[in-house]
């Protein structure tokens, strides 16, 4: 494996599932093509909004119905990544100011990078096999940092993906209790080129490729381990302040 190869995960187990959420994103689709590619599974899922099964995060009928797809189609359920997030749309930009706060922009936050991520978490950790290594991971961001957090703004983002931060680790724990060989990480992936990125990139900034991004945070959960359950690490696998 090099620098610029994504890892062949032998760490898991041979033949198993894996599902990517949020797959049509920038950062999903480059992780789904990166695991495929990677031949240790007996079969990759994309899921998302338009897809089939259709998984919307603010539809908790529609993620049990993908999680009893993924159910039913045979083998063990040994990596799942939530690839999905929200920071702006064409209704909502990043609050600078305690002024700019929208409850409406608020609640939209929370529903897509918190309580959505912990519905997966509801109906997709107890798919985890009991032995072996398998994984859960959620894309979260520096910014969630509490400790990090230097500069301010940001409130719905910063604030709902704090709340993330908190639903996974609390899941880590619960989880081990049962399946010990099960790991839950929240992952920063840095600054990728997407449409979620493009009007806040400054000059300067290191914004990678998503398939490098991709390449980084495979080589993360490759490396994992039980006793990584419930870290929250950067793309370099570097711990990051609660």
């Amino acid at each position: 494996m090099t620098g610029d190869t994504a890892p062949e995960l032998e760490s898991f187990p041979q033949g198993g599932v894996a599902a990517i959420a949020g797959a049509t994103g920038a950062i999903g689709h480059a992780l789904l093509t990166a695991i495929e590619a990677s031949g240790r599974f007996r079969e990759v899922i994309g899921l998302s909004r338009n897809g089939r099964p259709k998984l919307d995060l603010t539809d908790e009928a529609s993620i049990e119905a993908a999680a009893q797809h993924i159910a039913g189609r045979g083998g063990e359920l040994r990596l799942f990544i939530d690839a999905t997030g929200f920071l702006h749309d064409g209704n909502f930009s990043p609050e600078k100011s305690l002024k700019q706060i929208s409850p409406a922009q608020m609640a939209h936050a929370f529903a897509i990078n918190a309580t959505g991520p912990a519905l997966l978490m509801k109906h997709f950790l107890p798919l985890l096999p009991r032995e072996g290594k398998s994984v859960f991971a959620t894309l979260s961001a520096r910014v969630g940092s509490i400790t990090d957090n230097k500069a301010g703004g940001w409130y719905g983002y910063r604030a709902s993906k704090a709340a993330l931060n908190q639903i996974l680790r609390s899941a880590a724990i619960e989880t081990a209790r049962r399946k010990p060989a099960a790991i839950c990480l929240a992952l920063h992936p840095g600054t990728v080129m997407s449409p979620l990125s493009a009007p806040f990139e400054k000059k300067g900034l290191d914004v990678r490729a998503p398939e490098a991004a991709a390449r980084d945070l495979l080589t993360v959960i490759e490396r994992a381990n039980a006793q990584s359950n419930g870290s929250f690490l950067d793309y370099r696998g570097e711990a990051l302040p609660w």
